[in-house]
């Protein structure tokens, strides 16, 4: 490190000494011994410190800017601490690994969290035994470390929204007093979001390397689970329509559709029919950002696609494993992978968000709103739109990523000693097409390209070598890519 900087120190005096000598310097050599000593300069410097300065330069802010974002409709107080410790805590000793769609026992729990362990990916179920949940929900809150949180999507948007004093924020979803008293100042809830109880999610993180038994992390990652039956049901969600009468706001954000896994079948799909006959009443001049998160029933996320949500829809944020399971829920490209084997292969990423666009997008033939998609996973993130509808996007992407490794680590801007590049250095844009191959510059670490009137941006991400708190970044991320965006009016 030490040498890194004296190169640079002799590498900054040499300049100067050229800039003094400049008068008396032919022009030309001047010229090509000041390159060549800045490109000894960005050589000198690492990956990361070159990624960073070239956002510093491609972040910059729309014209057009949001001035109120009405956010709904799942929120909760997020209990935070240490998965292992608590099943341990709890008497669970490790042993099988397999997933749970639903979570019926001690032993579905302890069964679940060793499989996505061992994967290192994020999940989240459903506890259906209210009486052994909230026995376990007291253990969790009291266990020494264990931290309270603003949870769940739309309120962690919203809280990250409200970061921003340009912007009022209006939250609506089941709010309690805890929830209510950890919320930002400048986020408005509506008296109908009220409740005398909270609801809690467990957050049950573990970090890379980490060991249970015979199950090692591959990466820091969480699960979560909960009994949570206000946002399961989507009990806020006609509130949270007619409340936009009166906030008139510039962008609408929802999320909490996967809560509703925890119903039966026949409940699941009268609920999703009326949240589509309630979303069909935001006014259609207003944008609406749809956030997914982690599933299990191929059915539902089938009429999510099918069942005209997508389409009155603007925008959608998800990571891979959210994508991963669309597609093979919608018969989509590379439906046949079963999951994936490190970073997610960047072709293959690009041929689903092509897809997703192409064939439950925006059209000239389709009645789709749909324009916009922001993927995010852990070593990079891409943003498709249809062309003609969506600018700055180059920025969103970029102030994405950087939310990514500020948050992760804690950091209110990026420590580069603190992250690493983990992206891939060369990609294919696509597995199934020949389209190109691409070389990612850390000086300009944000690649475009094109596909039949779709834009992709793509950016690495900077990992957090410790991350702090994993839980909310992909909602930062999205949060972040919205607030930089700007929708063209049509």
């Amino acid at each position: 490190m030490w040498q890194r900087s004296v190169c640079v120190g002799l590498v900054a005096l040499a300049l100067g000494y050229l800039c003094l000598l400049g008068p008396e310097l032919p022009h030309s050599p001047l010229r090509h011994l000041s390159a060549s000593l800045l490109g000894g300069l960005r050589r000198a410097r690492s990956l990361e410190e070159r990624v960073v300065a070239a956002w510093q330069a491609a972040i910059v802010r729309p014209a057009r800017r949001w001035a109120r974002v009405a956010v709904g409709v799942n929120a909760c107080v997020d209990v935070v601490l240490s998965g292992v410790k608590l099943l341990e805590a709890l008497g669970l000793e490790p042993g099988d690994r397999k997933n749970h769609a639903v979570l019926n026992s001690r032993q579905d729990l302890k069964e679940a969290f060793a499989h996505f362990m061992e994967k290192g990916a994020a999940a989240e179920r459903f506890f259906s035994d209210a009486e052994s949940f909230h026995h376990i929900a007291r253990t969790a809150s009291e266990f020494p470390g264990a931290q309270l949180y603003v949870g769940g999507n739309a309120a962690l948007i919203g809280q990250k929204l409200a970061t921003n004093p340009d912007l009022k924020i209006l939250l609506c979803g089941p709010v309690g007093p805890k929830l209510h008293e950890l919320l930002d100042d400048n986020v408005v809830v509506p008296p109908e979001s009220m409740q005398e109880r909270d609801e809690f999610h467990l957050i049950l993180e573990y970090q890379a390397g980490e060991e249970w038994g015979q199950v090692r992390a591959p990466n820091a990652n969480r699960f979560i689970f909960s009994h949570d039956l206000s946002n399961g049901a989507l009990n806020m969600l006609e509130a949270f329509v007619s409340s936009l009468d009166e906030f008139h706001p510039d962008l609408v954000v929802l999320s909490g559709l996967h809560m509703m896994e925890g119903q039966s079948k026949e409940m699941r799909q009268r609920r999703l029919m009326e949240a589509v006959a309630s979303i069909s009443d935001i006014p259609t001049d207003v944008p609406i950002h749809l956030e997914l998160a982690s599933m299990t029933d191929q059915d539902f996320m089938s009429n999510i696609v099918h069942q005209q949500v997508f389409p009155l829809v603007n925008s959608i944020g998800l990571n891979e494993q959210e994508l991963l399971f669309l597609t093979q829920s919608a018969s989509g490209p590379h439906a046949s992978l079963t999951s994936w084997s490190g970073v997610p292969d960047v072709g293959v990423v690009s041929d689903i968000l092509f897809w997703i666009l192409k064939e439950h997008g925006k059209t000239a033939e389709r009645a789709s709103d749909l324009t916009r998609v922001h993927f995010h996973t852990l070593a990079y993130h891409i943003l498709v739109t249809v062309d003609g509808y969506w600018g700055n996007q180059e920025a969103a992407v970029a102030a994405g990523a950087r939310a990514a490794g500020t948050q992760a680590c804690a950091t209110e801007t990026i420590d580069t000693s603190k992250v690493f590049l983990k992206a891939p250095l060369e990609f294919v844009t696509s597995q199934v097409e020949a389209l190109s191959k691409i070389s990612l510059n850390p000086d300009e670490p944000v690649v475009h390209w094109h596909r039949e009137g779709i834009s992709f941006h793509f950016t690495p991400v900077l990992v957090c070598k410790d991350p702090v708190r994993t839980v909310g970044l992909g909602d930062a991320i999205s949060a972040e890519g919205l607030l930089y965006s700007e929708v063209h009016p049509q």
